[in-house]
């Protein structure tokens, strides 16, 4: 077990699968306390006993896109924890059409589920925090605190990806939300960044390979370092953000794709 995280407490919204789960893995195997999150009561469940943990580790099933969900999850972190310490984020919702064939309901139901539930759980928390802080709590300016919110995004927000052209807006507001906040509760001492995977084994991922096979070596073949990532891979970079050894950085997004972003795709078909 690891210290990284000792003491501290951290919401990890969908935390049921894919990189939410491997983050809740991690913190937990790094010594924090962490409240599961996830509208998937069964999938949440399996991670709770997945994970352990022994009382370090709580799950509230409950729908972030709305204030009473994001409100009793606090209540829910603080009745058991007695504190909040930090926020990880993990998009749950994508949608397979373009532009042409999405609806405007399954857009907002997307926009809704990946940014709207990060933005009212940043609020929540990071205005929790700053009470914290000014009753006497732990904290102090400058980010020496390891207290920070981390939003997991996707390559997509930074690529067009016409096919889930849904997620794909979405990521893009999703890490324009993280800078956004980053710059306004820098006065408060808290940090917030964001991760960026692409080409990760994720839930998305493994249905898209399984609906179109020629997928998998497609990817491959435009990763410089040849192969598909793992959720635990997004996962440290997550872990590295939220904590103290990244105490004076806010505001990035850092992607985790195993180079596919800086290679120009001619390149990769050998032009």
């Amino acid at each position: 077990m690891g210290t990284l995280f000792e003491g501290k407490t951290i919401i990890v919204s969908g935390a049921a699968r894919g990189v939410g789960r491997a983050v809740a893995k991690r913190l937990v195997e790094e010594g924090a306390e962490v409240m599961l999150a996830d509208s998937d009561e069964s999938k949440l469940q399996a991670t709770r006993e997945d994970i352990g943990g022994n009382g370090k580790v709580a799950r509230f099933t409950c729908d972030i896109t709305h204030k009473f969900g994001v409100n009793n999850l606090l209540a829910a972190t603080l009745d058991t924890f007695n504190k909040i310490d930090g926020l990880i984020t993990t998009p749950p919702e994508t949608e397979r059409a373009n532009l042409l064939s999405l609806s405007a309901d399954a857009l907002d139901r997307v926009l809704a589920a990946n940014v709207r539930s990060a933005f009212l759980l940043s609020k929540v928390v990071a205005t929790k925090m700053i009470a914290q802080a000014e009753s006497g709590g732990a904290g102090e300016p400058g980010g020496q605190t390891g207290r920070s919110i981390v939003h997991v995004s996707s390559l997509s927000g930074q690529l067009a990806s016409p096919e889930i052209a849904a997620f794909s807006i979405s990521c893009a507001a999703l890490d324009q939300l993280t800078r956004a906040l980053a710059v306004t509760l820098a006065q408060y001492g808290i940090r917030v960044n964001g991760v960026a995977p692409g080409g990760v084994m994720t839930d998305k991922l493994r249905e898209g390979i399984s609906e179109e096979p020629s997928l998998r070596p497609s990817l491959i073949g435009r990763t410089p370092l040849g192969r598909i990532g793992e959720p635990w891979e997004a996962a440290e970079a997550a872990l590295f953000l939220a904590s103290d050894r990244a105490s004076f950085i806010t505001g990035e997004i850092l992607t985790v794709d195993g180079g596919r972003s800086a290679l120009d795709p001619l390149a990769a078909t050998n032009f």
